[in-house]
């Protein structure tokens, strides 16, 4: 058995592994003609199911082909320029790279003595992820699994900063995020055990944004109840609309009120690298915490995503000393420990990914990408304006267009149109001829494009336009049959 373990020994077999594997992949992203099968889970269930797991296979050959017959034949493709689903992004062949290397050498991120030059480019990548924030020579962050994770750091630090040494139960604590905000907010304030109601809504303008009048006006309120204002969430980025919230008017309010500002920049954090639109993450630079997400905007696998803080004192909070960790001693000999700044302990080396695609591809080549998503973005909302069957809901600020099926010729019966395009989107995704994404905005159904893809061309965006006008119709006229 020890002859399947990586070592001095195993590096031939390692090599025909990883050349046999990645082999398999570009076969399977070749031949994709679309970016799913449409496959049930009842029917893969029965497949998967029927798996022996105590009996192997013979060889590692018989491992891969049952491999692509229970996984990669029904993948969902996030390459194919008609995937328009959700915040999944094709990603850069330097990245993949990274996460063969990291797999294979399998680093923990946690302390010096199981990463060493890992635990250097992390940083390094986190100062240059600050420095393009602005936060100031006093920052610092960590990578992490992802924005829910990083958005729950930095309400844990915030929560740390507003009580300070008091766990007296002194007065209720309050969080405020748009209604527009990522769930992972009300997620993490009940992880931090707060209230049911501790995430205070705030009401959003006819564009999705969050209104810093309505900001202003929640905050007062929760002064004179008595209560402490723990934190604004501001989105630079909302997953539905792709809304950046007006960033400089909530800092300033957060700064008169002296409470900590975190922006969730999971999605939007590509403009950090865009030659043309930096200008819509203005403001960011004065947030006490912020959230990014390479995985979703910069065109890497899963997971690569940071928390970044404006002063590193406040790492402290998600730290404990543990004896067998040696923080203290490490810190005593200048010795980075990163374990003291990130909610985990074991830790893969995900930065190694971004580090080479800054290294091959180049800041202002990722930003270059993200640009043409966004310019497909404008032309697509200018494609839904001028269609009559389709009513789109906000011009975009990143990449996402919300619309509804709603032709002229449709009745007005709203229950019915909802189900027509609840149908449509179902059936488009069991032909696998194109993925999309729904939502509800004020009590109706949608449908949205979330583009991420620069492959992704108007034709596709026109060509799907139309399958979902097909199945819609179709629908509406089954039921009149009916």
């Amino acid at each position: 058995m020890q002859s399947h373990l990586l070592n001095s020994a195993s590096v031939d077999t390692y090599r025909q592994l990883v050349r046999d594997g990645s082999d398999l992949v570009a076969r399977h992203v070749a031949a994709a003609q679309r970016p799913f099968t449409g496959v049930t889970p009842h029917a893969l269930a029965r497949e998967v199911g029927a798996v022996d797991l105590d009996a192997p296979l013979a060889d590692t050959r018989a491992a891969l082909d049952e491999l692509s017959r229970l996984y990669l034949r029904d993948a969902v493709w996030f390459h194919h320029p008609r995937y328009l689903a959700h915040l999944n992004c094709p990603v850069l062949l330097p990245a993949l790279l990274g996460e063969t290397v990291l797999t294979a050498v399998n680093s923990s991120l946690d302390t010096w003595d199981q990463s060493a030059g890992g635990t250097l480019i992390e940083r390094r990548l986190i100062e240059w992820t600050a420095a393009r924030i602005g936060l100031g020579p006093d920052a610092d962050g960590v990578f992490t699994s992802g924005g829910t994770q990083s958005n729950l750091q930095a309400l844990l630090l915030a929560r740390e900063e507003a009580v300070g040494a008091d766990r007296s139960g002194g007065p209720r604590l309050r969080i405020f995020a748009s209604d527009a905000a990522h769930f992972s907010v009300v997620k993490s304030a009940r992880l931090l055990g707060l209230a049911a109601d501790a995430v205070v809504p705030v009401a959003t303008d006819d564009r999705r944004r969050m209104e810093p009048a309505a900001l202003e006006r929640a905050l007062e309120r929760c002064r004179r109840a008595g209560e402490l204002p723990m934190a604004v969430v501001a989105t630079a980025g909302t997953t539905d609309f792709g809304s950046i919230d007006p960033l400089p008017a909530i800092a300033e309010t957060c700064a008169r009120h002296g409470v900590w500002l975190h922006v969730d920049a999971a999605y939007g954090c590509g403009l950090l690298v865009s030659p043309t639109r930096r200008t819509r993450l203005a403001g960011i630079e004065q947030a006490d915490s912020v959230t990014v997400d390479f995985h979703k905007s910069f065109f890497q696998p899963v997971s690569s995503s940071a928390v970044l803080v404006r002063d590193a004192r406040t790492l402290r909070h998600a730290g404990h000393h543990a004896d067998y960790l040696n923080p203290r001693r490490m810190a005593e000999r200048g010795i980075p420990n990163q374990v003291d700044g990130s909610l985990q302990t074991t830790r893969r080396f995900d930065a190694l990914k971004l580090w080479l695609t800054l290294r091959v591809v180049g800041a202002d080549g990722v930003g270059e990408l993200f640009d043409s998503v966004l310019d497909r973005a404008a032309e697509g909302h200018s494609l839904l304006v001028g269609d009559e069957r389709f009513h789109v809901v906000v011009e975009p600020q990143l990449s996402t267009l919300v619309f509804r099926w709603t032709p002229p010729r449709a009745p007005r019966d709203a229950a019915l149109i909802d189900a027509a395009n609840l149908h449509a989107r179902e059936a488009l995704a069991a032909s696998g001829a194109a993925v999309v994404a729904g939502t509800v905005v004020d009590g109706r159904h949608f449908l949205k494009f979330t583009l991420l893809n620069p492959a992704t061309t108007v034709a596709d965006l026109a060509a799907v336009l139309d399958l979902l006008d097909g199945h819609a119709t179709a629908y509406l006229a089954a039921d009149r049959a009916a």
